[in-house]
């Protein structure tokens, strides 16, 4: 009896990425398994979109931590306006200008800090619920135990964000450098994933030039652990250097000195570098 799903001779390929290759075909169609995981995993992009942000819940997550937090909002009022005016998520509405206000009248004279976090929803409150208060805990613990001293603002939690306005919160902070932890674009195969966004020197009109990408934060991707090690490491080059952007490069490749986890680009290249010697 024929097989009902004719396989594809890049099946090998499947292990190493969550992309959609290798699916096979039932007929001249997709198999039924095939197509029902690409509508789940459509509707779990969209949930992540539209799932609404426990920003009190995140907060007292980090109060828990013993650092003070704020909670803030952007000028879109609501998920529809976000979507439809990504600018209004960009900027701080009065009531959170207000509130910043009055920290920094409390504050006084007091010197600024040397790094602000910034948690926002973006674009899946999903990343920030799973991933963000894990990779603030593990990055404080690591700038406690660094040799050089760091100051921390206080815990920022911003509902209906953007990447841009962790500037606006770091310079009211008058911290010298705000890393935004914000949820990503769900992609068919990534709907939790965490971007990390840090920026030197943070003020209203920075460019994206000017900052620093560590992205895919999620269990099935880059390792909260690795994340930290990484920012960790981009914050006292940030901070030695004074700038970020395109002229600090991170340049280690977290796979290797791991010989039980291959690239998948590598993986790809050796696969088919196999396949090129079996067919001649």
């Amino acid at each position: 009896m024929a097989a009902l799903v004719t396989p594809t001779p890049w099946d090998a390929l499947r292990s190493f990425t969550d992309a959609r290759i290798a699916l096979g075909r039932a007929g001249v169609s997709l198999p039924t398994t095939a197509h029902l995981a690409f509508q789940l995993a459509h509707a779990q992009a969209r949930d992540a979109v539209q799932l609404p942000f426990d920003a009190l819940g995140i907060q007292a997550d980090l109060q828990g931590l013993g650092r003070p937090t704020l909670r803030l909002h952007s000028q879109a009022t609501d998920r529809a306006m976000y979507l439809q005016r990504p600018d209004l998520g960009r900027r701080l509405d009065a009531a959170s200008l207000q509130a910043l206000a009055e920290w920094q009248t409390r504050q006084g004279d007091a010197p600024g800090f040397d790094v602000a976090f910034v948690l926002v929803d973006g674009l899946s409150s999903l990343a920030i619920h799973q991933n963000a208060v894990a990779l603030v805990t593990l990055m404080l613990q690591r700038l406690q135990l660094d040799t050089q001293p760091w100051t921390v603002a206080p815990l920022s939690v911003v509902a209906q964000g953007r990447v841009a306005i962790g500037d606006e919160v770091g310079a009211a902070l008058r911290a010298n450098t705000v890393v935004v932890l914000i949820g990503e674009r769900p992609g068919l195969s990534s709907p939790d994933s965490l971007g990390l966004y840090l920026t030197w020197a943070p003020q209203v009109g920075t460019t994206d030039a000017a900052r620093n990408c560590i992205s895919n934060v999620r269990p099935a991707g880059l390792s909260i652990d690795t994340a930290a090690q990484t920012l960790h490491r981009l914050l006292a080059q940030a901070r030695q250097r004074q700038l970020t952007g395109v002229a600090l490069k991170d340049d280690v490749d977290h796979a290797l000195g791991d010989p039980q986890k291959v690239p998948p680009h590598q993986a790809m290249i050796s696969f088919w570098q196999s396949q090129s010697r079996d067919s001649r």
